[in-house]
């Protein structure tokens, strides 16, 4: 797979700089401990389960944190003291890693715009765009340390390419071939869970683990807006907190869920949530990829610490439909996009990128090229792989058979025979 820069150093020890990027604060080296902090010393792996009063101010504390901007549309860095801490773990970070980023969302764009293709042309049964959620992702995903654990829905496709897999591994499971094509283990990315808000509970169980284990690894879990409004998800964040887990919930806030809007699934910003449960909580522009990667960063380091879980609110836009079976027409208003649109991620990068003289036109048309070989190898891959097996959903139903699947499958052999038949006439 292709690598981002950003991605290209080795793994590094406790309380060292996160793979990968720079400007990452050893945890316990500044003298300044992050807001939730229960006295639990860097690196050693030892965790606190007693709530004390500055865990609870934390919590106060980050719900009432208005949203966490680096990098405005315009492309110009935010100097705004009131969120100084979020901002000193990406004060050094190069020009090299930016460049880094930008390439990241750029060829996950271009990725997730040949899975559409891909699926209106027959090849994929069903595709879920990341379209418009770029630095979210890409931001978040690159404050991972390659021991944390990922926990994520269907559409971290960003955040798969961060962790190393293989951007045509993802689409196995949409054409119907694989549950999944990639090994879990090898890159501690977890397969894409379809129900709704479970994954925040299975998140929560491993950083459990992780915290009797002794590891200093985090754990994060991803999903969206309307997932929030899941069972699952208050469980998960109530045992989260009682047991002091090492898990960051990062919540893709899109503005719909399906063709729900946020004023039908929350009476209060989702961020503050996290007050209830006796964490901190913090909304961070999901369009601006430095304010992603500084507030995850954040998030992550108390988490290894033993500070406990926190939630970030990334708000951002999905900007295309929420799967290719659905029409966003039929509920969104063409000017609601167009005024996300000026807010674009990439575009915003680039901005920054061109003002500050960190990239040149050698630099784009590199990677324009670089895109387009990327789109040949998804195409080419995805059409070598085979059909999938019609019958294979009849299997496992029962461990030792059962006679209505087996009239079901009949039923459906006749269904397909009778297509041969039509062409044989």
């Amino acid at each position: 797979m292709t690598e981002s820069t950003a991605a290209r150093k080795p793994r590094r020890s406790a309380g060292s700089k996160a793979a990968g990027t720079t400007g990452t604060k050893a945890a316990g080296t500044t003298g300044t401990k992050a807001a939730g902090t229960t006295g639990s010393k860097a690196g050693t792996g030892k965790r606190t389960t007693r709530t004390t009063s500055t865990t609870r101010n934390a919590a106060k504390k980050g719900s009432e944190t208005e949203l966490v901007q680096l990098l405005t549309p315009e492309g110009e860095r935010v100097e705004d003291a009131a969120h100084a801490e979020y901002a000193s773990y990406v004060a050094d970070i190069t020009p090299d890693e930016l460049r880094g980023l930008y390439r990241d969302m750029v060829l996950t764009r271009r990725f997730d715009a040949e899975a559409t293709n891909l699926q209106r042309q027959g090849e994929l049964g069903l595709w879920a765009s990341l379209l418009g959620q770029e630095a979210a992702q890409i931001g978040s995903g690159r404050a991972t340390r390659e021991d944390d654990y990922v926990f994520p829905t269907y559409r971290e496709h960003g955040v798969a390419w961060c962790r190393g897999v293989d951007p045509t591994n993802l689409l196995g499971m949409f054409r119907g071939v694989n549950n999944g094509g990639w090994d879990p283990n090898s890159n501690n990315f977890h397969l894409y869970t379809i129900v709704i808000g479970s994954q925040a509970l299975h998140a929560t169980g491993y950083a459990m683990g992780v915290a009797k284990d002794g590891a200093d690894s985090g754990v994060i879990a991803y999903f969206g807006d309307g997932a929030s409004s899941q069972g699952d998800v208050s469980e998960a964040f109530n045992f989260a907190a009682v047991y002091n887990a090492p898990v960051v919930f990062f919540c893709q806030n899109n503005q719909w869920a399906i063709s729900e809007s946020n004023e039908k699934q929350t009476r209060v910003p989702l961020y503050q949530r996290a007050q209830g449960f006796g964490f901190p909580g913090v909304r961070v522009d999901g369009n601006d990829v430095l304010a992603s990667l500084a507030v995850t960063r954040w998030a992550l380091d108390r988490a290894r610490r033993g500070e406990g879980p926190a939630l970030i609110e990334a708000y951002t836009y999905r900007m295309g439909a929420h799967t290719t079976s659905d029409d966003p027409s039929r509920y969104r208003h063409d000017d609601e996009r167009a005024a996300w649109e000026a807010k674009d991620p990439i575009l915003r990068l680039r901005r920054f990128l061109e003002s500050a003289n960190h990239a040149d036109e050698g630099f784009f048309a590199e990677l324009e090229a670089e895109s387009e070989t990327l789109g040949k190898r998804v195409r080419e891959v995805v059409r070598a792989m085979p059909d999938p097996d019609r019958f294979a959903i009849f299997e496992n139903v029962y461990a030792d058979g059962h006679a209505l699947v087996d009239e079901e499958r009949a039923q459906f052999a006749a269904y397909q025979a009778s297509f041969a038949d039509a062409e044989g006439v």
